[in-house]
């Protein structure tokens, strides 16, 4: 399996940005994906996910800012994010699991599981 990031960069605070994440290397219509981000000194963490069908999840931090989508045809799944603030600063991955039924308590608890991308930088200046 294979993900590749993009979309990431420097970015004012309250400004927008949109990620993307080509996925190759599995059955994309039969997968739950998960964005997660890692800010300097923090451990891994589950910024938003979406299922086969689908249903989106997201991260207190995250909710009514961030959206996640994908498309299957394209095989390409998306964050995107507004409002920026300084703490959403991190390197920004993308998840995808092994399972077809993957549950948000799943993303939420497990950071280490699936296959991941290379990250993308996310940089927001006050």
């Amino acid at each position: 399996v294979q993900l590749v990031e993009s979309g990431g960069g420097l970015v004012q605070a309250v400004g927008s940005l949109k990620l993307s994440c080509v996925v190759s290397g599995t059955t994309f219509g039969l997968r739950a994906f998960g964005w997660y981000r890692q800010a300097p000194g923090k451990q891994r963490e589950v910024v938003a996910a979406i299922s086969l069908g689908g249903n989106t999840n997201y991260a207190d931090s995250a909710k009514g800012r961030f959206t996640i989508s994908r498309d299957n045809v394209k095989t390409t799944v998306y964050l995107q994010m507004d409002s920026l603030k300084p703490e959403d600063t991190a390197v920004y991955y993308c998840n995808v699991r092994s399972g077809a039924s993957i549950s948000w308590h799943e993303f939420l608890t497990d950071a280490d599981s699936g296959s991941w991308g290379q990250g993308t930088q996310v940089t927001v200046s006050s």
